[in-house]
């Protein structure tokens, strides 16, 4: 009775501390740290209650700890950039056709020579044991059953060399370089080693942006509180044994020269995550950058409230069909993907999405939201009168 005394008093201690740090600035500092999500905690619903992303989304926030989902869905300064990427999808609208056979419905896509069974792709999400202690690797396997690429972020907590190991997935790697690039070139080894065939350069970060609440002088503090409550290791992986504790990992000082650099020291082919006007894009191509993701990085760099689908259209204008554009930023939904794809997009990203389902049912979480995203698509199509990507043109659909 003693020992089960002391253990209640010990579990409240603990989550009253929790609750402290969630609400200070720890929670939020850079990187972000907080309490691993106890999956199946408290989860008395059906997973056929999760119906669409909106429902995951809904049911993490009952589940998770609250410094995790500060990490996930936070953003810069007031949020609007967050909010801009998710409502300007409402203005547009889809053109629908009329009598066509629409009873073969083909997801198929093509990028830089991958046949994707779909064109939904996990986006690069660092310090996934945040959310679940198998992390990465969860939402690897998740991609590999559901066919979906996934683009492994720099400051996973497993390796890339891990998460190809524990799956078959289609795995990217997403790059920040240091500003040391023998650094930068031993990560491109490991990333070579573990079977990448694309390199996503992210160029939205050359300093950390202004997310509200953040101290970065609390991050080793934040740290050894985190590693204590749970016992885990949230150490980044693909750093281990190359770069020295403290080190910056973001270069302020990187140019265009960065692309020629990368050619000469990896083979993987290079897509550039963060660019958002028609003068970068064609700065991309001239420098040899063989495909473009248009993005703001979730709405966490700069609190511009321009959204990512309103910045899709000059992008592919000026590329014009020279190298594969991505997008991705606030899709929620089949329409979205929909609306994306009519806008000239090759395939779109998602990343809060299939977190909020790592975090709520780890890898099954995963493969629920590439299920309710690829199923609402394809009933899309039907009733748009598409048969095919291929189909999905600027004629399906009116910008407001």
């Amino acid at each position: 009775m003693k020992k089960s005394i002391q253990k209640n008093q010990s579990e409240i201690q603990r989550r009253q501390f929790m609750k402290w740090v969630s609400l200070s600035s720890l929670s939020l500092a850079i990187p972000f740290h907080g309490c691993i999500s106890e999956t199946n905690k408290n989860t008395d619903f059906y997973t056929s209650d999760l119906r669409n992303i909106s429902d995951l989304e809904t049911k993490s926030k009952e589940i998770m700890e609250r410094s995790a989902l500060s990490y996930l869905n936070g953003g810069a300064e007031d949020l609007r950039t967050v909010y801009a990427n998710t409502e300007a999808y409402k203005n547009i609208e889809i053109r629908a056709r009329r009598l066509i056979d629409v009873r073969n419905i083909s997801t198929n896509v093509e990028f830089l020579g991958q046949k994707l069974d779909n064109p939904i792709i996990l986006s690069p999400i660092g310090f996934q044991k945040l959310f679940h202690k198998q992390g990465e690797i969860a939402s690897a396997k998740a991609a590999f059953i559901r066919k979906s690429p996934m683009i492994v972020s720099s400051v996973s907590n497993y390796s890339i060399n891990e998460i190809a190991s524990a799956s078959n997935a289609n795995l990217w790697f997403q790059l920040y370089p240091t500003p040391n690039r023998e650094v930068t070139k031993k990560l491109l080894k490991k990333v070579e080693n573990s079977g990448c065939k694309i390199l996503v350069l992210t160029v939205d970060s050359p300093v950390i942006g202004n997310r509200n609440r953040m101290t970065p002088n609390s991050t080793k503090l934040s740290k050894r509180i985190v590693r204590k409550l749970n016992n885990q290791d949230l150490s980044m992986g693909n750093f281990k044994d190359i770069l020295s504790p403290g080190t910056n990992k973001l270069d302020p000082g990187m140019t265009w020269k960065m692309i020629d650099w990368l050619k000469k020291h990896t083979h993987m082919k290079i897509v550039l995550k963060g660019i958002v006007t028609h003068e970068d894009a064609i700065l991309a191509v001239n420098n040899g950058a063989d495909g473009i993701i248009v993005s703001n990085h979730g709405g966490r760099q700069l609190d511009s409230n321009r959204a990512t689908i309103d910045c899709l259209e000059e992008v592919v204008k000026v590329v014009d069909g020279k190298i594969p554009v991505l997008i991705d930023g606030g899709i929620r939904r089949g329409t979205d993907i929909f609306k994306a794809l009519a806008l000239g997009a090759t395939a779109i990203c998602i990343g809060r999405p299939y977190c909020w389902g790592l975090g709520l049912l780890g890898q099954e979480g995963v493969e629920i939201a590439l299920d309710i995203l690829k199923t609402e698509l394809m009933r899309d199509m039907q009733l748009a009168g598409t048969t095919s990507i291929e189909n999905i043109s600027r004629n399906h659909i009116l910008v407001n």
